[in-house]
């Protein structure tokens, strides 16, 4: 957290603060159920202790879980309410682990669902979530997997934790094809992280034509992490944040939220962040992206992507 701030401090972007508050039992049962909210009530009550393996709590929990989904709700708020449309929220717990009935992965409420679900009941009728945390978004895939109004998109080291995410995971009902799913192999650097953007993110975002983009900011996927194969450096995330940043120019009034999730190398979050602050305002730094191009990807890297594009060419015709 400090180190989130510190860097967004350090970007030199223009802030205007928000205040955050808790979110209500309302709008996080749009997204889980009365029976998980009901347990996870009663668990963090006890005082401390674990959820599963990984997720734990302590006292000061509570609050911090229900204000970190409240602060993002508070943020999309801003974007729609305010002249500044582009939104960061610092915050953890992280949430896009968290499914509809379970906590898991140091998740407990899936604060960007709950966000976007809370877009969605002031009128939103399509959203968009881009997740670049270097594990999938599970939770958040879950939560929306028959829901058409809301595409969600992840990028994430294939295989790891949580082994969801499969390329071919791509909805179900009347949510098929709102899932993007992009499983990219180990050292993936800047140059398949463009490609992804370029072949497959951005033609999507572009035909989708989301009202409001909301980024699952995981800084995991960056070289120095200690929980991740792959090798993105911080500058990489200030063009993706600036060319999802054009997305929302082009079809959502320039609204845009990102949310900390993952990331547990201070150092690398703290520039990561500060990058990608920088991004969602300089819509410029797009320009980034160019550095990539005609870069010759490794093998697999390639005929993971062109796997992802096989798949998506049946859901969209941008890829056609």
């Amino acid at each position: 957290m400090a180190a989130a701030e510190r860097g967004l401090l350090e970007s030199g972007v223009r802030q205007c603060a928000v205040s955050g508050r808790l979110a209500s039992a309302e709008e996080i049962l749009r997204v889980h159920s009365n029976e998980y909210l009901s347990r996870l009530e009663l668990a963090l009550a006890r005082g401390q202790g674990f959820l599963d393996g990984d997720t734990f709590f302590s006292g000061g929990s509570h609050k911090a879980v229900w204000g970190a989904a409240g602060a993002v709700i508070a943020a999309v708020d801003a974007s729609l309410d305010t002249e500044i449309h582009q939104g960061v929220v610092i915050v953890r717990p992280p949430g896009h682990h968290a499914t509809i009935d379970r906590a898991m992965g140091f998740c407990m409420l899936n604060n960007v669902a709950i966000a976007a679900a809370h877009a969605r009941s002031r009128g939103l009728k399509r959203l968009a979530i881009v997740d670049w945390d270097v594990h999938h978004g599970n939770g958040t895939q879950d939560i929306f997997i028959s829901d058409p109004s809301v595409l969600f998109v992840s990028l994430h080291q294939w295989p790891i934790y949580p082994g969801t995410g499969r390329a071919d995971d791509v909805g179900e009902r009347d949510g098929l094809g709102r899932t993007v799913n992009l499983p990219l192999p180990a050292n993936g650097n800047g140059a398949v992280y463009a490609a992804a953007f370029e072949r497959i993110v951005l033609p999507i975002l572009d035909e989708f034509e989301p009202e409001l983009l909301l980024i699952s900011a995981g800084f995991d996927a960056h070289e120095r992490d200690p929980l991740s194969g792959m090798r993105l450096k911080s500058t990489d995330y200030a063009w993706m944040a600036s060319s999802l940043r054009r997305v929302a120019d082009k079809h959502a009034e320039s609204r845009i939220v990102l949310a900390l999730e993952g990331g547990y190398d201070l150092r690398a979050i703290e520039q990561s962040f500060a990058n990608s602050a920088r991004g969602l305002v300089t819509p410029a730094e797009a320009e980034l992206i160019s550095e990539f191009r005609g870069v010759k990807l490794d093998y697999e890297a390639e005929q993971a992507l062109r796997s992802i594009e096989k798949i998506q060419r049946t859901h969209w015709s941008s890829l056609r």
